[in-house]
């Protein structure tokens, strides 16, 4: 497998693009589209937020059928709790990029970004749309990166290359994402494009199992969005043979998914909102593989784990009290902790100021690693997070002026 240098960023069969057509009051872009020029198989995951946005309603639908052809994304209108006028308006979004592109509108999948409770303004969506169909190009996926950003302070993208049946086949990706991170299947904007031949059925099985190994292990805040999804389209320009299950090549097909996946749900970790630290808490020797996971990310969406990260202080006893109530199975009495490479606490109990000064020292570091061994099981994990600063709650705060 080769990553690529996201500046030679291009997929064969595929064109993208991304305007500013008026949504967001600054005049940053905030409309993207990507256009496969042959129907492709498509997949998706959605959020689990009992509230979804009506891009999330009407996509959940249209990838049942596993065809699908145009993305059109928005930012700055989540288009979410606006009722019938907000299917009708997505409806709409896809119509208008249908007629521009010459697809049936069941074909395009839309997805929307931004403050929740507004109506999207459709005259200049269409508008948009008419003008970002006619710029669409093999390269212009930095700018679409770019036009599915709210809070994001860059865009995000990642690409890799393998050879699979004889043939070079690229997957590449672009998400969006800053706050209201936590998992609850992926929590932000991800769209994945390969020029691989492989059944729908066979990319939604692929899908998942890339979602759970990256996007479902990340949290910035602990919020789960109403507008989460990952979309991916295959449209088989790379004229290999078609993908089987169970083979090489899917196996292959699957690294690839999963190391673009993994790298673009770690930059919406480092991106995230204020955030001064890329935090990676990895939880080892739980009973099961579940519990690991779970305690790992009680300790991850911490708020008082994730201001002692901000403040540089070595505090092990948020990490504990966090484990305490996530609902694991673990005895104080057995559980060791790590910052860096201090162990700072051995079986509950702290090993000192001198280890409390070297785990200072660790956290003052851009990234920084906790461990905990349960000391229960065999069951290990590792998620990503970051810390909690001053400059979330600015943001936050000030979100919709």
């Amino acid at each position: 497998m080769r990553t690529l240098d996201t500046k030679s960023f291009s997929v064969p069969g595929f064109k993208a693009w991304g305007i500013s057509c008026g949504i967001k009051k600054n005049e940053k872009k905030d409309l993207a589209i990507i256009y496969s020029d042959r129907e492709a198989s498509v997949a998706g995951v959605f959020t689990k937020n009992r509230v979804k946005a009506a891009p999330v309603l009407l996509d959940m639908a249209r990838v049942k059928s596993g065809k699908g052809q145009i993305i059109v994304a928005n930012s700055g209108c989540a288009n979410a709790c606006t009722g019938k006028r907000g299917l009708a308006d997505a409806r709409a979004t896809a119509e208008a990029a249908a007629r521009e592109l010459g697809v049936r509108p069941d074909a395009v999948l839309v997805a929307s970004t931004g403050v929740i409770g507004e109506y999207l303004p459709v005259m200049r969506v269409g508008t948009g749309i008419a003008t970002a169909s006619g710029l669409l190009s093999t390269t212009g996926w930095e700018q679409a990166a770019e036009a599915i950003m709210t809070t994001d302070v860059y865009p995000k993208l990642s690409i890799v290359q393998e050879e699979i049946g004889g043939k070079t086949v690229t997957v590449a990706g672009i998400a969006k994402g800053s706050g209201m991170i936590h998992p609850n299947m992926a929590t932000m904007l991800c769209f994945i494009v390969t020029d691989a031949a492989l059944s729908a059925a066979l990319l939604k099985k692929a899908l998942l199992a890339s979602n759970e190994k990256s996007f479902n292990l990340i949290t910035v805040d602990g919020d789960t969005s109403t507008n989460d999804m990952l979309l991916c389209m295959a449209n088989g320009a790379a004229s290999n043979k078609r993908i089987a299950s169970a083979s090489k090549e899917f196996k292959k097909f699957q690294a690839c998914l999963d190391t673009v996946a993994r790298s673009l749900a770690r930059q919406v970790v480092r991106d995230g909102e204020g955030a001064t630290k890329f935090v990676e808490v990895e939880v080892r020797n739980a009973k099961n593989p579940l519990e690991a996971k779970r305690a790992a990310m009680t300790v991850a969406k911490s708020s008082l784990v994730k201001t002692a990260l901000f403040g540089e202080d070595a505090n092990w006893g948020r990490i504990m009290a966090a484990l305490g109530y996530s609902g694991v199975d673990m005895a104080e009495a057995r559980t060791d902790i790590y910052i860096g490479r201090t162990k700072i606490c051995e079986k509950g109990l702290g090993m000192g100021k001198a280890a409390d000064r070297d785990a200072s020292l660790a956290l003052k570091q851009r990234e920084v690693q906790i461990i905990i061994d349960l000391h229960m099981g065999k069951g290990s994990t590792t998620v990503w997070t970051c810390d909690m600063s001053y400059e979330y709650v600015k943001i936050n705060a000030a979100y919709r002026s």
